[in-house]
């Protein structure tokens, strides 16, 4: 028996984790290179097909991580005489970053040798990287670079440089397109190389990757098997599998072969991403004959199709229309769709999900001077006073060159009048601190509204969107917690910080206008990273406020965060591919109960505004429809909550104001989602 490792390397030494949030929007902690470590040799492929070197001693250097496989029972020479069967189908001018690569070769080399695959953190996660919009934006790029030669042309010895606008295009879908573009050149560089990339030494926390904790990989769409015992761990691993069954002098097989690689690309990026299984195997390479026997597979093309580890049908022939069919069938078998999309509902479907944002530009004088007062009758500090000069000189004449008083803040926004750069937008934290740990809440409330207002700026979003530290969003929503917690022992201090739980909430709002900042404000990952507890404390909390306007803001925030949920569901359902923006929501039971349980509170005790009964139905709807937890959790909150009657009531007299909610698209929108999402 000998022992089998796998060697894992990051080819980004640290990049990804450090610098993946603010190119993507989301956390990768590697792009994962592996080998195959066994017989005293190190195995690996790459643009130079198979290799074989002393552990540890390739380019790659050392390993970020050694994983023990197990033992294998397969002999030396056997392996050696397996390795040489592999060489052709694991060819240089083969080799593509994401579809067919060093993770597509352990794989199979691992299965063949115990009988197991590699983790599911580095083969199975592609889609997380290419679902965002850096990621499509970058596909095009990379096919590219490793694109196969048409039939009869010479095969490329390296990748081929793309242009730079080809670059320039895919940096801009980053929410940092400037160290996007830095990035894309060097990778773009390196393809020739062969190295990997430097971290850079300005850089500060360089550190590995923890590759047991990785979250993302760059891998491909398709699986390529040689022996069984790689398929069967891809149907252990996946719900359903098409498993296409091909030979190298098979005519019809080139023929239908394009189509399977689209039906491949389009269903695992999108509904049912990760655990839909695409399958080929070469009945010439490895032990592809011996899985054919299994399966009883004696002509190609083949199709086989697997739902729970055991095959539903089976396709012969180069029939395109019938293998699309079976395919759409096998997944409609796998994830049925959800009970709501059979349901009309035209007055939900007619709700933008567009967020409600806090647009007006005040009079930026007036607000400085109003914050330089409280500093002026705060206690003498030098440090204050240098935070008030700050905002006087740097902060202020940013704001008027970027928002002019005349026209709305939204338009502003997206014409680039004036760059917002990040020392200044350091600086303005620093001085947001100092202030913030000297005034009382109740005095804050015009340093807020002036982040409210710069938030709409794309780039101030985005260095929010990293976390900076200090984080002026985290730092306002700790105060605006801490406030609302004393306020529930002393209702003086609760009317006190009317104003700034104002502000913050429309803050709050505001930071749903940009992507990155959005992810954010919903993610589940620990503050300051993540702000989901938080934000989702302020929600519940202020809901129940007895201001109007405080309520009306609250439940603008409730009407976001579900309008980011509901986009998110949609785009799942309509298999929305890489090439789409990113709009994943991660989906939370108890959150979603939390928020559902809150709202209908909310709905209940409104009794005067009907733009927050607006709000909230529309908050209701969103949350509800196409919730994978509905049938399991919510159907039965919604019967014990009385929701369908508390919706109704708002229609009637006394229910929202004299007679009840007047507007017809909003009784449209209340009578819908009581009759048709609440029973």
């Amino acid at each position: 028996m000998s022992k089998v490792q796998l060697y894992v390397y990051d080819l980004s030494n640290g990049l990804a984790k450090q610098l993946s949030r603010q190119l993507t929007g989301r956390q990768i902690d590697g792009i994962w290179h592996t080998s195959v470590v066994v017989f005293g040799k190190e195995i690996f492929y790459g643009g130079e097909g198979i290799s074989t070197t002393r552990p540890g001693m390739s380019h790659h250097g050392q390993p970020l991580q050694i994983v023990d496989m197990g033992e294998t029972s397969i002999d030396e020479e056997t392996f050696n005489e397996y390795l040489e069967e592999m060489r052709d189908h694991y060819a240089p001018d083969k080799y593509h970053l994401l579809e067919f690569n060093c993770n597509s070769f352990t794989n199979d080399v691992v299965g063949f040798l115990i009988g197991g695959s590699i983790p599911a953190w580095i083969k199975d996660l592609p889609s997380d990287f290419l679902s965002t919009p850096f990621g499509a934006a970058l596909r095009p790029t990379i096919d590219a670079m490793f694109r196969r030669p048409v039939p009869g042309a010479a095969a490329p010895t390296v990748p081929q440089l793309p242009a730079p606008e080809a670059l320039g295009a895919a940096a801009s879908a980053s929410p940092n397109p400037a160290l996007a573009s830095a990035i894309l050149q060097a990778v773009a560089s390196q393809a020739y190389s062969g190295g990997g990339l430097s971290a850079p030494t300005s850089l500060p926390g360089a550190s590995s990757a923890n590759g047991a904790n990785g979250s993302s990989t760059v891998a491909g769409a398709i699986h390529m098997c040689t022996n069984p015992s790689s398929l069967h761990s891809l149907l252990r691993s996946h719900r359903a599998a098409v498993v296409f069954f091909t030979s190298p002098t098979c005519g019809p097989c080139r023929m239908i072969e394009p189509l399977f690689e689209d039906l491949a690309h389009q269903k695992t990026h999108g509904t049912g991403s990760g655990r839909v299984a695409f399958v080929k195997i070469d009945m010439a390479v490895g032990l592809g004959n011996q899985v054919a026997g299994e399966w009883g597979v004696r002509v190609t093309p083949t199709f086989l199709f697997f739902l729970d580890g055991k095959k539903v049908e089976e396709l012969k022939g180069a029939n395109g229309a019938e293998l699309r069919s079976q395919v759409e069938l096998l997944i409609y078998q796998a994830f049925p769709p959800h009970p709501h999309t059979k349901l009309s509902l035209p007055s939900v479907e007619g709700l933008s999900t567009n967020p409600i944002l806090f647009t007006q530009v005040p009079a930026l004088d007036t607000v400085s001077a109003k914050l330089a007062s409280f500093i002026d009758a705060a206690p003498p500090s030098p440090g204050l006073q240098t935070a008030k000069q700050a905002l006087t000189v740097a902060v202020v004449p940013l704001l008027k060159a970027r928002f002019p008083q005349k026209g709305s803040a939204e338009e502003a926004a997206k014409k680039p009048a004036v760059a917002a750069p990040a020392p200044l937008l350091a600086s303005w934290g620093l001085t947001t601190r100092t202030i913030a740990e000297t005034l009382p809440p109740s005095q804050l409330f015009p340093l807020v509204d002036m982040w409210r207002l710069a938030v709409l700026d794309g780039a101030v979003a985005d260095w929010l969107a990293t976390a900076p530290s200090p984080d002026p969003i985290a730092l306002f929503l700790d105060k605006a917690l801490a406030l609302l917690d004393a306020a529930s022992a002393d209702p003086a201090q609760r009317a006190g910080g009317r104003n700034y739980l104002l502000t913050v909430l429309r803050l709050l709002a505001n930071g749903f206008a940009h992507a990155a900042l959005a992810k954010t404000l919903l993610s589940r990952a620990a503050a300051p990273a993540g702000k989901r507890a938080g934000t989702t404390r302020a929600i519940v909390a202020t809901l129940l406020h007895e201001d109007a306007a405080v309520r009306t803001a609250a439940a603008s925030v409730a009407f976001n965060v579900a309008a980011a949920l509901q986009k998110s569901r949609v785009d799942k359902v309509r298999g929305a591919t890489a090439g789409a923006a990113s709009s994943e929501v991660e989906e939370d039971e108890e959150w979603e109960v939390e928020l559902v349980s809150a709202v209908l509170e909310a709905l209940s005790n409104e009794t005067q505004s009907e733009e927050v009964v607006h709000r909230l139905t529309a908050a209701l709807a969103f949350l509800l429809r196409l919730s994978p937890f509905y049938e399991t959790q919510l159907a039965g909150l919604l019967e014990v909550l009385q929701s369908r009657e508390t919706l109704k009531s708002k229609l009637a007299k006394g229910g929202c104001g004299e007679n009840g909610v007047q507007k017809p698209e909003v009784r449209k929108l209340v009578e819908e989602v009581a009759d048709k999402l609440c029973t």
